[in-house]
């Protein structure tokens, strides 16, 4: 994992708190997580606390305040969208936020109760997220929605790390994959980082979708990738047709190739996170002929 760069201590966020949102200062404060990007903070029953440890995940929080109010307004699952935001203070240098709690596990540790049932009701999130977004929205810096021909030369240099079985298979597979036609459509709202790991799981029926630090606009295929990730080919069917990817064979293609890229990416990334290197293993078999 990348270094944090700034110190984020339990006193740090409770002063923060006491000085911005008093109403909420004294309630109970843990660390749920320390993230590539964010560290999250449980407060009291309702809320967690979410802090950018890096420069570069300070503008996907100010675009998370901006439109994630809006936009789960008009979808099927609840996303964390902000209910109260933090200024840079007390040597702390960027904005912060207060989100709601929901309660589950992350799809990655958790089991669906009915996964088509389940795929239908992502597919239906999707399909209800990948409206036309305004002009403006960032590029992503990842090119998540981006042409897939933009990551020929990370997916190699990633390949040439050693991490991944059967390198010049997988740098095949993708080839193939991404020989159609590029996206042509508007670009619509992306998640941008839609895997098991951002959605959570209450009960075995999916609860939320979370985490859009990589919140952009461009081509649907890097979210419909998440049917290689959670889903078995029932399901992925029915994902397909709930996204509205049933009947363009293209934009299936193009997820199926953001499948494999995101599985070498975790393979070469995640010495120090198992999670990852699991999802990355168990996805490579997914999207690999056997």
């Amino acid at each position: 994992m990348p270094a944090a760069e700034v110190a984020i201590t339990d006193e740090l966020v409770r002063s923060l708190l006491r000085d911005q949102h008093p109403d909420l200062a004294d309630l109970p404060l843990s660390k749920l997580a320390n993230g590539w990007d964010n560290v999250i903070y449980r407060l009291g029953d309702d809320f967690t606390v979410r802090m950018p440890r890096r420069e570069m995940a300070a503008g996907p929080a100010l675009d998370e305040q901006r439109w994630l109010p809006d936009l789960a307004d008009r979808l099927p699952l609840p996303i964390p969208a902000p209910v109260r935001v933090g200024v840079p203070a007390r040597g702390y240098p960027w904005h912060w936020s207060v989100c709601p709690w929901f309660d589950g596990e992350v799809a990655a540790e958790a089991e669906l109760a009915d996964p088509v049932r389940e795929a239908e009701r992502l597919g239906g999130f999707v399909a209800a997220l990948h409206e036309p977004a305004p002009e403006g929205l960032p590029v992503n810096a990842a090119l998540r929605g981006q042409a897939l021909r933009r990551l020929a030369g990370r997916l190699d240099d990633h390949l040439a790390r050693g991490a991944v079985d059967r390198p010049d298979e997988v740098g095949d597979r993708w080839r193939r994959l991404v020989a159609v036609d590029e996206w042509v459509g508007p670009a619509v709202w992306l998640h941008g980082d839609l895997h098991t790991a951002n959605l959570l799981v209450d009960d075995g029926e999916i609860s939320a979708v979370i985490d859009f630090g990589d919140l952009t606009a461009g081509d649907p295929a890097v979210d419909i990738a998440i049917a290689w990730m959670l889903f078995d080919e029932p399901a992925r069917t029915v994902f397909r047709v709930t996204a509205r990817a049933g009947d363009d064979d293209a934009l299936w293609s193009r997820a199926e190739a953001w499948a494999l890229y995101f599985a070498v990416i975790y393979v070469s990334n995640s010495a120090d996170n198992p999670r990852f290197a699991r999802m990355g293993t168990e996805l490579l078999a997914a999207v690999l002929p056997s």
